[in-house]
């Protein structure tokens, strides 16, 4: 592919963020690229993922420079145009972004003389019993330290609602959709639903509906199932509930999971992908979808998902596993797969004349 448009989205706070963005200007120069940065803040209040891409120009490629969080800004708005991003690793955790520093420059190459793969992710919708608000009271509570908020998000427009499936939402979450009590003395109470059958009604610091790609943010904090981000599925995760089953479920890809605030429950706040988009009072549900459309991210090199995960959670190998032998980094087989296994996906073995 060629780039002819790219699109910066850097996290100003971070020194090497901001040097990064330098070099990939510095790139697009040299390439007779176009370059913008978008920012979503204009004039002191947030512009909406549309208004954003119009001033960038609909870039072909967005660029992200700093960690998740910043991933997932530019995966939103890659999205909405089904543009390609790219996540250049500036982080603490970085499980989604995929690029170091160092490398941006031969990363930008190859994206643009079509050395990389896409890799597919998938995404939440939803749908709500009414448009997301969040109260006056709500925002000046929630804006103090934490500064501005994200709009709550519009109607899409290109979908039609009604009193039984409810008002569609243009949302599109890579990581989660939360349900979340608002005041630290009381849980919110839920229903849940998966396939419109009642699972059961929780009392629940938050409850929580995840992809794989987001099985390791806040639903891993809560107990829940490592996915791999290659599968398609929809991770259920309650935080600290007050009852006996406290497990996660995880449903088809084809199976819609509904939050039903509970008529003397509290308020509760929704977010998604950790930015609060709305306050749902009693009586409010929202219902969570895979998204017809998905993420395209660019893939460089085979992608280590459990290698990563041993190595960001620090996992820690049994001390008596470790007293009886110490196994090799990889499962090393260095010939063709059998016919019956040609399909399965394995990692190449390094080569060890390239200092791997």
């Amino acid at each position: 592919m060629s780039v002819s448009r790219v699109g910066l989205v850097v996290h100003g706070g971070r020194a090497e963020a901001v040097e990064a963005g330098r070099v990939v200007r510095a790139w697009c120069d040299e390439n007779a690229v176009r370059s913008t940065d978008i920012d979503v803040w204009h004039n002191g209040g947030p512009r909406d993922d549309r208004a954003e891409l119009d001033a960038a120009d609909h870039p072909d490629l967005i660029v992200t420079l700093g960690g998740d969080g910043t991933f997932l800004r530019g995966a939103r708005l890659a999205v909405e145009d089904d543009a390609l991003v790219l996540g250049v690793d500036l982080g603490r955790v970085g499980f989604l972004t995929d690029v170091s520093a160092e490398d941006v420059r031969s990363a930008l190459d190859a994206v643009h003389e079509g050395r990389f793969k896409v890799d597919s992710r998938m995404l939440l919708a939803m749908r709500a019993s009414r448009r997301l608000e969040v109260p006056k009271d709500v925002e000046d509570w929630v804006q103090y330290g934490h500064g501005r908020l994200m709009r709550p998000p519009p109607v899409h427009p290109d979908l039609k609602g009604d009193d039984e499936w409810g008002t569609p939402l243009n949302v599109t979450a890579l990581n989660d959709i939360v349900v979340e009590k608002l005041t630290r003395d009381r849980q919110v109470s839920v229903g849940v639903y998966i396939c419109g059958r009642l699972l059961a009604s929780y009392s629940a610091d938050a409850l929580l509906v995840a992809t794989p790609t987001g099985s390791t943010a806040y639903s891993f904090a809560a107990g829940g199932p490592v996915v791999s981000p290659r599968a398609d599925a929809l991770v259920f995760t309650p935080v600290a509930p007050h009852m006996a089953f406290n497990r996660s479920i995880v449903a088809a890809l084809d199976e819609p999971v509904a939050l039903r605030i509970l008529e003397r429950s509290g308020q509760a706040a929704v977010s998604i992908d950790g930015q609060l988009r709305g306050v749902l009072d009693p009586g409010d549900w929202i219902a969570v979808y895979a998204a017809p459309r998905r993420l395209r991210a660019v893939r460089l090199a085979s992608m280590d998902f459990y290698g990563r995960l041993r190595e960001r959670m620090n996992l820690t190998d049994a001390p008596a596993a470790v007293a009886d032998g110490c196994p090799p980094r990889l499962w090393s087989i260095s010939t063709p797969p059998p016919a019956d296994i040609a399909h399965l996906e394995m990692l190449p073995v390094p080569d060890p004349s390239l200092g791997q």
